[in-house]
């Protein structure tokens, strides 16, 4: 359950640079999508509390930015035209990579 609750932790990490994003794009501020990012920032705090109560912290905190970063380079790719160059994708496959080995060994 905690693995569940890390990787859950680790999706809501993508959602509060994406609320932040959103929030910029238009007419001046959206509220609700700072309010989303917010959302996502506890749900996401609460999430990694609880999945450290029985995985390292080191494992737990790498795997959480990890998918966080990831999943938001890949969010800027496919959704806001972000730059999608060989040496980004191998630099996100090398993050992915670490995160397996924290887990495997």
């Amino acid at each position: 359950m905690n693995w569940i609750a890390l990787i859950l932790a680790g999706i809501f990490e993508i959602g509060w640079p994406l609320g932040l994003k959103m929030a910029q794009n238009g007419d001046g501020y959206k509220f609700g999508w700072i309010t989303l990012a917010i959302a996502s920032m506890v749900v996401s705090g609460v999430l990694l509390f609880y999945a450290q109560k029985t995985i390292p912290i080191g494992t737990a905190y790498a795997i959480w930015t990890g998918i966080g970063a990831v999943g938001t380079l890949l969010i800027g790719i496919f959704f806001f035209g972000d730059s999608a160059n060989i040496f980004r994708l191998l630099s996100a496959t090398l993050i992915i990579v670490g995160i397996v080995g924290l887990k495997v060994f």
